[in-house]
């Protein structure tokens, strides 16, 4: 393979821009000839970890899980693209414990509450703050941000285009892809 197993870990609020990135970044990889796949909440809330809710601990043990699955994709060489809110930096220091030294980016999806709320189109925020809907992260929950990602991407300045060119320049730079 011209690739080696690599974990991109893309956190961040909902609406931050997460799963656009990762969709893009995904297609970039495929269309240059890269095996890529995304793991984000449809894939995985809906199957493996569809017996969990949004508590606390809940949500440390869909990270955990995920963090295993992101172990075997990246066994197996394939960029893997998690795109989770992963709200706990023990959680992801977990995950990121998982795997071998280089083999985990942390991708900071960072977009300030306000602009989150506007991108919103389910009116999730809208509802976490009437109090529909419970341990909302960045409302009601609490979101603890990354304090050394490999990248930081502040999406209210980025365009998606701009947050893709960024990551691949990265893998490009250390070595996992080239173009």
């Amino acid at each position: 393979m011209r690739q080696r197993g690599v974990v991109i870990w893309l956190t961040g609020l909902s609406g931050s821009g997460k799963s656009t990135i990762a969709v893009e970044l995904e297609h970039a990889l495929l269309d240059n000839g890269y095996n890529a796949f995304i793991l984000d909440g449809d894939n995985i809330r809906h199957g493996l970890n569809k017996d969990l809710g949004f508590s606390p601990a809940d949500r440390t043990e869909n990270i955990r899980r995920i963090g295993e699955v992101a172990k075997l994709f990246c066994d197996a060489n394939i960029i893997t693209i998690a795109a989770f809110i992963s709200p706990y930096k023990a959680d992801r220091d977990r995950a990121r414990g998982l795997l071998k030294e280089l083999e985990f980016i942390e991708v900071h999806v960072k977009c300030p509450v306000a602009v989150c709320e506007e991108r919103d189109p389910k009116g999730l925020y809208k509802k976490a703050k009437a109090g529909e809907v419970p341990e909302f992260t960045g409302i009601s929950a609490p979101y603890e941000e990354p304090l050394t990602p490999e990248l930081t991407l502040d999406t209210s300045k980025l365009s998606v285009e701009d947050s893709v060119i960024t990551i691949l320049s990265f893998l490009e730079e250390k070595g996992y892809v080239r173009f």
